[in-house]
């Protein structure tokens, strides 16, 4: 998909006034076959599904499997392909690529250097991802501004994603975890019980841990490194200026 700034102007001015389920139904309405979702199967993930296949919209979700995943995570996506009666495609590293890592660097060098992490969450995640987005022009995410510092202050509900040349649309950012958490529960939607164990935010699990009382949302991933690093690749390229939709007037 190329920039249009005409094209992302409306985009950016219907997406911002409507509901996250309406949202949903008219970019899917809008750019129909184009339109994909990344699950994790975390809680924000979890809602989006339900909008989804609930109301059977033509978004095709999809979910990287990295090889690394908690056992839970893989229960519940089960649950929720029985509850819908879905389809979720996973995309999975290139075997090539996990082999030679491992031979040179061992199973664990995440944990020797951020850029050892990085060099993983590449392979695990990234070059998946590039595959999976390939012929799609909007890629809808689970992403919260309150989950971290970067993503409140960084992102936007709708952006230019340049590296991935896609538009990324977020439906849940303004919404709390207290709130997603509720609509879940409300709903009756499977969701990953190591939430209720201090997880509020799941990935692999050698990167993830509980978070303690009083720490940030992401705190419990690759909890060894600097705070201000706790991006693994998808989401950390920042649009240019005249790509932002929505830039501060």
């Amino acid at each position: 998909m190329t920039f249009d700034p005409a094209l992302t102007e409306k985009i950016k001015t219907y997406l911002q006034v409507v509901t996250p389920e309406a949202g949903l139904a008219w970019i899917a309405g809008a750019f129909p076959g184009k339109v994909v979702f990344s699950t994790s199967f975390g809680m924000e993930d979890q809602a989006l599904t339900h909008f989804i296949l609930s109301n059977q919209l033509p978004i095709r979700i999809f979910t990287l499997d990295t090889g690394r995943q908690f056992q839970e995570t893989y229960s519940v996506w089960n649950k929720t392909i029985q509850k819908y009666n879905a389809t979720i495609k996973a995309y999975f590293p290139a075997l090539n690529a996990v082999e030679a890592l491992l031979a040179e660097k061992g199973p664990n060098s995440f944990y020797e250097s951020v850029e050892n992490r990085k060099e993983c969450c590449h392979i695990r995640k990234v070059e998946p991802l590039q595959r999976a987005l390939k012929d799609a022009d909007i890629w809808i995410t689970g992403i919260r501004a309150d989950q971290s510092a970067n993503r409140s202050s960084q992102m936007s509900p709708v952006e230019w994603d340049a590296a991935h040349q896609v538009v990324k649309y977020h439906p849940l950012f303004h919404w709390t975890w207290q709130q997603t958490r509720d609509f879940v529960r409300t709903n009756g939607i499977p969701y990953n019980p190591l939430h209720d164990k201090g997880f509020l935010s799941v990935g692999c699990a050698p990167c993830t841990r509980a978070i303690r009382e009083g720490e940030d949302f992401r705190s419990g991933r690759w909890w060894w490194e600097d705070a201000s690093k706790k991006e693994c690749g998808l989401h950390e390229t920042a649009p240019s200026r005249e790509e932002v939709f929505f830039e501060e007037k």
